[in-house]
């Protein structure tokens, strides 16, 4: 089958680079492989002036692909989770849009999402609210239900990554 498109794509650029000439463009041919700057992505709404920064960060850019760390159904200004289950989804996706926005892109540059669930008989709840956001060609997705999330409150997390 050959190698790898990077491990091909590095010989073969290598092989041109013995001539003078095409040290210069085979320079070039290798600058995006050289490993991006790591960027953390911190919306405003999620920042709390006077208290300890969190244990993770809300996002991470890196080469253009931005992984969002699981986000939960809490008001970003109250801490709470709504009563209501769809709206606790709505939530969770909102501060996902928030995240997604300060990175300069929307849903349609989501490329997979994992939702876990405390209860999959939400699942269908869950879905209704999902696909009223997220529209065809809708992004990957695994749904894993367990057993508790961070916060006991909660019955809803998601994670995502995206790529412009």
């Amino acid at each position: 089958m050959g190698e790898p498109f990077p491990l091909k794509f590095l010989s073969v650029t290598l092989r041109c680079m013995r001539k003078p000439c095409n040290l210069a463009c085979g320079l070039i041919l290798l600058l995006p492989l050289a490993k991006a700057e790591k960027k953390i992505i911190t919306p405003e709404e999620f920042q709390r002036p006077g208290q300890d920064a969190p244990m993770f960060s809300p996002a991470i850019l890196d080469g253009g692909t931005l992984y969002v760390a699981g986000q939960i159904g809490a008001d970003l200004k109250t801490r709470k989770i709504p009563d209501e289950f769809e709206a606790e989804v709505r939530t969770c996706l909102e501060n996902i849009r928030v995240i997604l926005k300060a990175a300069n892109m929307d849903y349609a540059d989501v490329d997979s999402v994992q939702v876990f669930l405390t209860d999959m008989s939400l699942f269908p709840r869950m879905n209704a609210v999902y696909s009223s956001l997220f529209k065809a060609p809708r992004p990957a997705r695994a749904t894993v239900g367990v057993a508790a999330l961070a916060s006991p409150q909660a019955h809803i997390e998601i994670v995502v990554i995206a790529r412009k």
